[in-house]
């Protein structure tokens, strides 16, 4: 009996920061980044220079957090379906940290630089981030709403 609860307090766990993990990316991703520049008096520059390290900052928060669902769930016993839209979420984190962020920081760098000008198209790098936060968006809300069936 007591083996039982200690799966359900990883399992409880696992709940808890995979919302966690969620929430901080739909606020960030899809509040706070967007808003930013349309507050007075953020230029490109002072948004990319505020938005690297926001976004530095929560793709950090974003491995502890995948290394603590990951952790929970290797320890508890998830259902499959669980374990496998939590795992989408963690290699979307990978792919956006090592492929989509350094063409985003290039372009951001240039930007800063002055050897790109402000109003030059988007990057197809900030669309494949964009997707990338969607189906992260998604794969974690299933993801957690399977832990708690």
């Amino acid at each position: 009996m007591r083996i039982i609860g200690i799966v359900d307090t990883w399992n409880a766990v696992a709940v808890a920061a995979t919302f966690v993990w969620l929430g901080m990316v739909l606020a960030i991703s899809f509040l706070e980044a967007p808003l930013k520049f349309g507050a007075p008096g953020v230029t490109v520059p002072i948004g990319l220079g505020i938005g690297r390290r926001v976004f530095r900052a929560l793709n950090a928060v974003e491995l502890v957090l995948a290394v603590a669902v990951v952790a929970c769930l290797a320890l508890g016993t998830p259902e499959r379906r669980a374990a496998v839209a939590v795992a989408v979420a963690v290699v979307v984190l990978a792919a956006q940290l090592a492929l989509v962020r350094p063409a985003l920081a290039r372009r951001s760098d240039a930007v800063l630089a002055g050897v790109a000008t402000e109003d030059a198209p988007r990057s197809r790098a900030h669309l494949w981030y964009v997707g990338a936060e969607l189906v992260k968006v998604v794969s974690l809300l299933l993801g957690g709403a399977f832990l708690l069936a």
